[in-house]
């Protein structure tokens, strides 16, 4: 890890093909997040800023530029290595919940431990639930849980393995104005109690406050960082 950064993006490109026509993506987007900052990019529909997530988590390869993510450049890595860094340094949270229907939320989250090789006790799991506000819902499945509690349960699921990096892309999409705000504050504790890097990707400039910095994407570039 160079200077405190935990994430860092060198004149990254990426181009999609759509029959014979090349479609850029980004266009040479250079990005830092320090250790334990709360970091917000905004911009609309087909600004990239998506594509960027994807990149950074590793589930998608740039095509050029370098990522580096806890000092490590994703393309000097097998697949293999980007799957280890994926489940000890990276959690994802998406818009939508993604929650197997047919488990409880207990089990949903156990699903993570044990992808990531974690069977034996945490002791930082009641910490987490605590925080969340879900340890009375863990033995309801999804249908029997609103939106807000869902999301919760799909935090605590990105969370329970300790990553240093936590990724949500658009995580208040599909909620109402006050389960936002409490998914919102959630992130914000996450990242104050637990010094987890967060690392938010929203259109919603009343989401992105709640960042330390917005940076501001349109066209496959970064226009500014505040």
């Amino acid at each position: 890890m160079n200077n405190g950064f935990i994430i860092e993006t060198r004149d990254l490109y990426k181009t999609y093909k759509v029959g014979e026509v090349a479609v850029p993506a980004l266009r040479g987007v250079d990005l830092i997040v320090r250790k334990g900052e709360f970091l917000s990019i905004v911009g609309p529909s087909g600004s990239g800023k998506s594509t960027l997530f994807h990149i950074i988590g590793g589930l998608t390869p740039p095509t050029s530029g370098e990522v580096l993510v806890a000092g490590e450049n994703l393309a000097a890595l097998t697949d293999a290595g980007r799957t280890r860094l994926r489940r000890g340094m990276v959690g994802f949270v998406f818009q939508k919940f993604n929650l197997l229907p047919n488990l409880t939320a207990r089990d949903n989250i156990a699903v993570a431990r044990f992808i990531a090789g974690n069977k034996g006790p945490d002791a930082g799991f009641e910490e987490i639930l605590a925080l969340l506000g879900i340890a009375g819902r863990l033995d309801h499945k999804p249908n029997a849980l609103s939106g807000g509690e869902q999301q919760r349960v799909a935090i605590a699921r990105a969370v329970v393995n300790h990553p240093a990096i936590l990724l949500a892309d658009e995580p208040t999409g599909n909620l109402d104005t006050e389960n936002s705000q409490s998914v919102l504050e959630l992130l914000r504790d996450l990242n104050r109690r637990l010094g987890q890097t967060v690392l938010m990707i929203t259109h919603n400039p009343e989401a992105a406050a709640y960042g330390h910095h917005i940076v501001n994407m349109r066209d496959g570039r970064i226009v500014d960082r505040t």
